[in-house]
């Protein structure tokens, strides 16, 4: 699970809906990404005097740590981005909405931006606006849970088990002496979905992907290299984009083929060979 929580409210503070889909992990770095749906206001920015200035951080400052405590994190750093206000390719929403989700910090942002704005244009801004709103339904919230928990990559991963796992395991005897221990599928944020080899579980990925710094924008079937860390030893992750999973109201979302190997392994062409091999069945 690399979603934890996710909170929808209005700009002006009204908690609308929150759901918890699991307990953030101890011991490990998390992100709380923001995602503003608020309807553009091309007016002069509000100037605030120092005093309420320093009134409004202290009072910012002080929820942010008191929320932190609260699931035994401690908060380092918070990054503001420039509004782009008057950017031509802005939304201009409807109504007053952010969303907030609790995430691992490896996935890839703008799949994860990609996954928020589906979950805002089928469930939430036909409630807009929500301090008058209907309670989430069960029906919506599963809709949600889908979304967030990529159940249709993963049920179609399901439906081709037999023929992903005779491919994988073939690959994984074919290449272990030329250093691969592990393939991994992933959700096209980058969210573990399954993992080959006996070396490395689900949670060895996980740990993996939190030591594996930025991954750049990747076109389909090419892959990237990088490196990572399990247990002090230093490994090589190759990163392929399939171009090829399920298109979930409109939004495509391929998959990755992660590849496990020795520091000093040379793999050549063969992260190209498993991905069209892959995609045969998946696509």
């Amino acid at each position: 699970m690399t979603f934890y929580e996710l909170s929808v409210i209005t700009n002006t503070g009204f908690p609308y809906y929150n759901l918890k889909l699991k307990s953030a992990p101890s011991g490990v770095n998390l992100y709380l990404r923001f995602f503003d749906f608020s309807h553009s206001n091309s007016g002069p920015n509000i100037t605030l005097d120092p005093v309420s200035l320093f009134e409004l951080n202290a009072g910012l400052v002080s929820a942010l740590y008191e929320f932190a405590r609260s699931i035994d994190k401690k908060i380092e750093k918070l990054e503001f981005k420039p509004s782009k206000k008057g950017a031509l390719n802005k939304t201009n929403y409807k109504g007053d909405v952010l969303i907030t989700t609790q995430t691992e910090p490896y996935l890839l942002h703008k799949s994860v931006r990609e996954k928020i704005k589906l979950i805002y244009n089928s469930v939430i801004s036909p409630k807009i606006p929500l301090d008058s709103a209907l309670e989430i339904l069960q029906n919506e919230e599963d809709k949600i849970l889908d979304i967030l928990t990529d159940s249709e990559a993963r049920n179609r991963i399901k439906k081709h088990k037999k023929e992903i796992n005779q491919l994988a395991n073939d690959f994984l005897t074919e290449m272990n002496s030329y250093g691969l221990h592990g393939i991994c599928i992933t959700c096209f944020d980058l969210s573990p979905i399954t993992v080959f080899g006996k070396k490395y579980s689900l949670n060895d990925v996980e740990a993996i992907l939190r030591k594996i710094g930025v991954i750049p924008q990747i076109s389909p079937l090419e892959w990237i290299y990088r490196q990572s860390y399990i247990s002090d030893e230093q490994i090589w992750v190759y990163v392929i984009k399939s171009g090829v999973g399920p298109t979930i109201h409109g939004l495509f979302e391929p998959y990755f083929y992660l590849l496990f190997a020795d520091p000093q392994s040379y793999l050549g062409e063969f992260p190209g060979k498993l991905a069209a091999k892959f995609n045969q069945v998946l696509g």
